[in-house]
């Protein structure tokens, strides 16, 4: 391999000839050699970093064009353009588990920008610190990284995949209208429920999860750029915080904002926990509406059997013809994942000392799994198993005549004792319920078939 001689504060060191990093990415590549190659920074955050690289040149442009030039602007602009396209992600090789302000991947972008600007420009024109990172502190810009990947990720991609799934279930709400099954509590019967309402319980618990997850990202969209180094704004020219947070607004096409409070902004990472708090509750909702349709697909001959699902692969390797809840499995994984990464981040959050938050990158890295893994397994979950959920009606009906909690609809006529007498007797004799009232001496044949009907008790 070729190197090349780039040097910092530090000194000189030897990098890649064909690679656009310089020193200080190079040192940090050499000194965290922690999980290289696998948990590196999340791209989201690269993407992010371009976004508010271009955002701070156009803002420092207007408010200090004599250093940051038209010719300076549009080689940044040109290069930050690139990394967003995914074009430079050969460039980011940063592990996580570096510095805990992200320093180092901040000045990873700062060097890439600018040996690809100057590459663009034909001559030496941008330093990485000078005017890369003008007005800027890794204290300031990793946390409007991080502010930035968030909303992308929650508003671009988990919304729009629960909402996908929302549809399915109102489609199948109206499909499986008037079709009444036995309830369950305590995974043991209960009275009566119409398969509808039963779906639109899942529907109801998702629509919920949209709501706090809008919450969610208005409350990330405060951003701490113009904070520089401890929140004070050094070094960074009067507006600069409020004109960078119009050009990434205009960027990305969402509203951000200057946050009202830049010590706040750069130490406490409240925002992210609440956000993250969303998810998991969304993970906690797709775990009971995956744990719900497993079990009611259960069998297909020895369980519930309510329901058909999808036949997606063979379920097993020695028993032939088995088929098993693949998709269920698979979403109730990865909400096991977002609760663990939500106490990682938790954890993390609360690690703040005096000025800053130094658990930065695990906070994103948990984050945007998170993000990752909720959109593509909802999307996943939805295609390959709940568009294809039929109600096996039959047993529905089945089920429904011979559970013992109807004797419910009993109480107004013969009592809340006389009707558990009745259950008892019928169980225990394995009779209708009919013959034990009737037995029992409660009501005449004609008197039990005038009060019980199953399905209007939904």
């Amino acid at each position: 391999m070729n190197y090349r001689i780039e040097h910092d504060s530090m000194g000189e060191v030897k990098v890649p000839e064909d690679k656009y990093w310089g020193a200080q990415t190079q040192r940090s590549k050499d000194n965290f050699k922690i999980g290289a190659g696998i948990e590196t920074m999340p791209g989201e955050i690269i993407y992010a970093f371009g976004i508010l690289k271009k955002a701070a040149a156009t803002a420092n442009n207007k408010l200090v064009p004599e250093r940051m030039t038209a010719e300076k602007l549009e080689a940044i602009s040109k290069t930050c353009d690139e990394i967003m396209a995914g074009k430079l992600s050969e460039h980011f090789p940063l592990v996580v588990w570096q510095t805990g302000s992200g320093t180092q991947s901040n000045m990873n972008v700062n060097e890439v920008t600018a040996n690809r600007g100057n590459e663009l420009s034909g001559k030496k024109l941008l330093h990485p610190n000078d005017d890369v990172n003008m007005s800027q502190s890794s204290n300031d810009t990793f946390p409007t990284a991080i502010s930035i990947a968030a909303v992308l990720g929650i508003e671009d991609r988990v919304i729009p995949a629960v909402k996908v799934l929302v549809e399915t279930f109102i489609r199948l709400e109206k499909e499986n209208e008037g079709v009444v099954k036995s309830g369950r509590t305590h995974l043991q019967d209960a009275t009566p429920i119409a398969f509808s309402q039963e779906i639109s319980g899942w529907r109801a618990s998702l629509e919920k999860d949209i709501k706090m997850l809008e919450q969610a990202s208005e409350e990330l969209k405060e951003l701490a750029l113009g904070g520089t180094a401890v929140g004070t704004g050094l070094n960074a020219p009067e507006g600069f915080d409020t004109e960078v947070a119009k050009a990434v607004s205009e960027i990305t096409g969402k509203a951000f904002k200057t946050a009202e409070n830049k010590f706040h902004a750069l130490t406490s990472k409240d925002e992210i926990v609440f956000a993250h708090g969303a998810l998991k509750a969304l993970a906690a909702d797709l775990m009971k509406i995956a744990n719900d349709v497993r079990w009611l697909a259960s069998g297909p001959r020895l369980g519930l059997g309510e329901i058909t699902i999808p036949e997606n692969e063979p379920g097993s390797s020695i028993m032939p013809g088995k088929v098993n809840p693949t998709q269920c499995e698979a979403l109730t994984m990865v909400a096991v994942q977002v609760m663990g990464n939500d106490a990682a981040i938790g954890f993390a959050a609360s690690q703040g000392n005096f000025e800053l938050n130094v658990f930065m990158p695990v906070i994103i890295y948990n984050f945007m799994q998170s993000v990752r893994l909720l959109s593509e397994a909802v999307i996943s979950f939805n295609n390959n198993c709940a568009s294809g959920i039929k109600a096996n009606r039959e047993k529905m009906h089945g089920n429904l005549h011979n559970s013992l909690m109807l004797v419910t609809a009993l109480n107004p006529y013969i009592g809340y004792e006389n009707a558990a007498k009745t259950a008892k007797k019928a169980y225990k004799e394995n009779i209708s319920l009919k013959e034990a009232c009737v037995s029992l001496g409660f009501l005449t044949e004609e008197e039990f078939d005038r009060v019980f009907k199953p399905e209007e008790m939904a």
